[in-house]
């Protein structure tokens, strides 16, 4: 159990020490939970932080099921039959437009961190499925990273599996038997605000 998404952070940190102050690796985390809980573990460590921004692109007869992701450069599809192109492309219209509002909203006209040949730790405050963290994981490996760490404080135990698949290391706190959602192991999950994310990057870039 986790007091709140700070508490989440500095615990995550305890277990990623060997990346600290590294010049060659960075935080990516996943607007808008898992913002406070990379902000933590790279106040920490003393790495910087940024955001991810991508979306998955969920199937027609079952939005949760991502069979892709999307972000403002890229995007990628496994292939399914009953998929068209049309839909797709809709799809990635209507993705984008968010994407665009959150790169508005958090980044702004500032420089994001490039990925490319580093240690990408990415970050977000608990899995349930992993579906929609896995779509943003082939997309980060599509910016060819050196090395591609997923750092969660807590998981399923069916995520946990899928996801350690995709990466090259997996860290996670807590996988346990009976998983009921993931604001069920924090006393405090309250919802992070817009503002809330876009204070936490200011911050971390002044640390």
């Amino acid at each position: 159990m986790f007091y709140d998404r700070t508490d989440a952070g500095l615990q995550l940190a305890g277990k990623l020490t060997k990346y600290a102050h590294r010049k060659d690796c960075i935080i990516l985390a996943v607007p808008r939970g898992g913002v406070p809980v990379g902000f933590a573990a790279a106040v920490s460590l003393g790495l910087p932080l940024d955001v991810i921004l991508a979306k998955k692109i969920g199937h027609p007869m079952n939005r949760e099921y991502a069979i892709g992701a999307a972000s403002l450069s890229d995007y990628f599809v496994v292939p399914h039959e009953d998929v068209t192109e049309n839909y797709i492309t809709e799809e990635l219209q209507k993705v984008r437009i968010r994407l665009k509002e959150m790169e508005e909203r958090f980044i702004g006209n500032r420089p994001v961190i490039n990925p490319e040949n580093k240690t990408v730790i990415l970050i977000d405050d608990g899995i349930a499925t992993g579906n929609t963290l896995l779509a943003t994981v082939r997309l980060i490996r599509k910016r060819n990273p050196a090395k591609l760490v997923i750092a969660v404080p807590v998981a399923s135990y069916s995520a946990a599996e899928k996801l350690s698949a995709e990466c090259d290391e997996f860290v996670c706190l807590l996988i346990p038997d009976m998983f009921g959602g993931v604001g069920g192991f924090y006393e405090r999950f309250d919802q992070v605000s817009d503002e809330e994310v876009k204070d936490y990057l200011g911050r971390s870039r002044h640390a």
